[in-house]
């Protein structure tokens, strides 16, 4: 058995009609940002993945501590969530990242550079990274 770590990526949720009413515009976004109610249904998708061993090393190109110690909570404690209060701390930590280092490498650091900047344009957008054994 190996294990992966995936990131998840919530930005949308579903809403049971029968708990909403069609003329409030704003629910999904108001239930991304003061998350879970009743009512809505979180829908995460899989943005990202990589093997853990794999993982452990591009960790290990992250030469800012704040944003490596923020990503190494996922071999730690099996789950984090990245927010809009992480954005520009793993972007800077990421920005910071050697340019000839495996494709790989580059790839995912790029991928999640996405992810955050998709964060930075509608806060109430989050990342779920788990630790998944295949």
């Amino acid at each position: 058995m190996s294990e992966t770590v995936t990131f998840f990526i919530l930005n949308q949720k579903f809403v049971d009609d029968k708990d909403a009413k069609p003329e409030t515009q704003q629910l999904v976004y108001y239930g991304l940002a003061i998350g879970h109610h009743l009512g809505v249904i979180d829908c995460f998708k899989p943005a990202m993945s990589c093997p853990l061993p794999r993982y452990l090393e591009w960790l290990t190109l992250i030469p800012n501590d704040d944003a490596r110690r923020k990503l190494d909570g996922i071999p730690k404690y099996g789950e984090i969530v990245i927010d809009s209060s992480h954005v520009v701390m793993l972007a800077k930590g990421l920005a910071a990242m050697a340019n000839d280092v495996e494709p790989d490498f580059l790839h995912w650091r790029d991928q999640l550079m996405t992810m955050l900047e998709m964060i930075q344009n509608e806060p109430a957008i989050q990342l779920i990274v788990r630790r998944l054994n295949d």
